[in-house]
């Protein structure tokens, strides 16, 4: 009889110790919400695949999505949406600073540029690897209502150490899928005339870079930073040079991108 007594007062002792089952109510949902995604990160692994699946997987470093450079391009994910991979590191886009927080990160097998002696050689993406990160784009898109100025590469958010995806990424077929920004060809060119004519100054790219959205400090002056970031900017839209020199043609794509946005 005892032994019954202590068992039961145990038992009673045990249930005043964890108290009352959570219970929360979820008939009631607010409309005033969204996802907290707000962008997607492009990145090259400059790795192959079995190597950027270890880094990923267990480094220091981790994406969302992984692209093979296998013939299906295959994807992988490795880090469910809602929860934070570190992908982005020091970084910031149109205001907001440590996108890992914000963003969808996204990395596609590329060993990214080899340098030789006749000079840095880039390395393209299969056309498998184009077609899946299209398919991804699209769904992760739709499903978090991004806005195609948003999807944007790693050396947008860190112009000043990342040079991924790169002069190769296509950007301009994103574009055509609806996927990414471009400046339109003929309002280009009328912008590049007047441009010839009167090159703005130091202070007008660093105001108009920074309303794209890049990070850059208002100096009133072509120093290296701000070549750095006029260079992140050409190599999206026009890989062919990317010298991060100012000219006619790069202020009318900055001028034209913003008037589009």
């Amino acid at each position: 009889m005892k032994v019954f007594f202590s068992i039961l007062l145990l038992a009673l002792l045990a249930g005043c110790t964890h108290g009352p089952a959570l219970r929360i109510d979820h008939s009631y949902v607010s409309a005033n919400q969204n996802s907290r995604v707000q962008f997607v990160v492009l990145h090259y692994t400059n790795a192959s695949l079995e190597r950027s699946l270890a880094l990923l997987t267990h480094g220091e470093v981790s994406s969302h999505y992984l692209i093979s450079d296998d013939d299906k391009g295959t994807i992988y994910q490795l880090v469910d949406e809602n929860r934070r991979s570190w992908h982005a590191g020091v970084s910031q886009w149109d205001g907001r600073t440590w996108l890992n927080s914000s963003s969808i990160g996204i990395e596609i097998v590329n060993p990214g540029f080899t340098d030789t002696p006749s000079g840095r050689v880039w390395h393209p993406y299969t056309e498998a690897q184009v077609q899946s990160l299209i398919l991804l784009l699209k769904d992760i898109a739709k499903r978090n209502d991004i806005q195609p100025k948003y999807i944007i590469g790693h050396s947008d958010i860190a112009p000043q150490r990342k040079l991924d995806p790169g002069p190769l990424f296509p950007w301009k077929r994103l574009a055509d899928e609806g996927l990414a920004i471009w400046p339109d060809a003929q309002a280009v060119s009328q912008q590049q005339a007047l441009f010839a004519v009167n090159p703005p100054n130091a202070v007008w790219y660093q105001q108009q870079l920074a309303r794209f959205g890049y990070a850059i400090e208002q100096t009133g002056v072509f120093d290296v930073a701000t070549r750095h970031v006029i260079a992140a900017f050409q190599m999206r839209f026009r890989p062919q040079n990317f010298d991060g020199q100012p000219d006619a043609q790069t202020a009318a794509m900055l001028q034209v991108l913003n008037s589009q946005r």
